[in-house]
C-alpha cells in the first residue's frame, strides 16, 4: 500500500447538500427555508431576545424606582382631633382626664390592633384634658394636647431580650521576647550560685585528698 492508495473509511465523508438549484434537485426552489416569511429572506438575523414583534419582556417588567428601606417604622396613626370628639363622646372610658393608648384607641375603633406602634397627628382640634402615651408625637399634637391642659408620655421602644451568656475564658497571651530575657535573667543567679557550689566542693574534695596523700 502506498500514500496515494489511502481511502476514507466508507461513510466518514458526505458530500454537502447544495440547494437552490431548482425542484428537481430535491432541495431546490425555497431551499427548506419555507415559502415566505421572516426567515426566508437572505439576511436574517433575529436575536435570540427577540419576541416576534411582541411587547419584549425587558419592557413589560415594572422599573425598580429607588429602594425599600427595611428599616421604615410603619405607624398607625391618629389625630388629637378624633381622640378629643370621641373622649367627649365618652367611648375612651369614664376617667377624668380619659388614658388614651393603643389599647383604648383599638377598642373604639380607631386603630387597628395589629401591633404597630402607635403616632399622634396635630389635625383638628382638642377641647378637653388628655393623657396620651404613645410612640411618638408630631410637634403640633404635642402643643395642642398640652395647651389644653393635658399630659403625654412617649413609650420607649421595645428592645430585644438578650440572652446573658457565660464570660470566655481568657487565652494566656505568648510570652514576649522580651520576658522570655527577664525570666532567663532571674534563673541565672540560681544557676550561677548552684555552680559555684559544685565548684567549692570540688575544691574542698582536691584539698582533702591532697592533705590526705601529705599524711601519709
Amino acid at each position: 500500500m502506498k500514500l496515494h492508495d489511502l481511502r476514507p473509511a466508507a461513510g466518514a465523508r458526505k458530500a454537502r447538500t447544495r440547494v437552490g438549484r431548482g425542484i428537481a434537485a430535491g432541495q431546490g426552489k425555497t431551499a427548506g427555508r419555507g415559502t415566505k416569511g421572516q426567515r426566508s429572506r437572505a439576511g436574517a438575523s433575529i436575536p435570540a431576545w427577540f419576541e416576534g414583534g411582541q411587547t419584549p419582556i425587558h419592557i413589560r417588567v415594572p422599573k425598580l424606582h429607588g429602594f425599600k428601606n427595611k428599616f421604615r417604622v410603619e405607624y398607625a396613626v391618629v389625630n388629637v382631633g378624633q381622640i378629643s370628639a370621641y373622649a367627649e363622646a365618652g367611648r375612651l372610658g369614664d376617667a377624668k382626664p380619659p388614658t388614651v393608648n393603643a389599647e383604648t384607641l383599638a377598642q373604639a375603633g380607631l386603630i387597628r390592633g395589629d401591633g404597630r406602634p402607635l403616632k399622634v397627628l396635630g389635625q383638628g382640634e382638642v377641647a378637653t384634658k388628655l393623657f396620651v402615651a404613645a410612640d411618638a408625637f408630631s410637634a403640633s399634637a404635642k402643643s395642642k394636647i398640652e395647651a389644653a391642659g393635658g399630659n403625654i408620655l412617649v413609650l420607649a421602644p421595645e428592645k430585644p431580650a438578650v440572652e446573658d451568656k457565660e464570660p470566655r475564658a481568657k487565652k494566656p497571651k505568648p510570652a514576649q521576647p522580651e520576658e522570655k530575657e527577664a525570666e532567663a535573667a532571674a534563673q541565672s543567679p540560681k544557676a550561677e550560685s548552684e555552680t559555684r557550689t559544685e565548684s567549692e566542693a570540688a575544691a574542698a574534695d582536691t584539698e582533702s585528698s591532697e592533705s590526705a596523700e601529705a599524711e601519709n
